[in-house]
């Protein structure tokens, strides 16, 4: 986790949707990974990094971010944060400063893929 600091008042401004990956089975008994709305709720983000990387020899752009939001239980590494139309993985989500108050989110986004 980076070093966050407390947003102050006003600062979580962006719009984002919480989504959990959800296992569905299609109609020819296979399963599909589906990612099922959880809540929609306000956040900071940051993007921090970028780089080209290679997936299924592919190249992509993979670029990590930073999200602050007020402090959830049920956020975990796997869930998807969906800001302006780009999905941001949770890699890790810890307590900003202990109080309970914000949830620091390490993110990371592929494209191209």
């Amino acid at each position: 986790m980076s070093a966050e600091r407390v947003p102050p008042l006003g600062a979580l401004r962006d719009r984002v949707l919480l989504q959990r990956k959800e296992q569905a089975v299609t109609p020819d008994g296979g399963v599909t990974a589906l990612f099922m709305p959880i809540a929609s709720i306000w956040a900071r983000v940051r993007g921090l990094t970028s780089r080209l990387g290679e997936s299924a020899d592919a190249r992509v752009a993979i670029a990590t971010h930073s999200v602050v939001i007020r402090f959830r239980l049920d956020v975990r590494p796997g869930d998807r944060l969906v800001f302006r139309g780009r999905a941001l993985e949770v890699v890790a989500a810890a307590d900003l400063n202990g109080r309970r108050a914000y949830l620091s989110c390490s993110c990371r986004e592929v494209a191209g893929a």
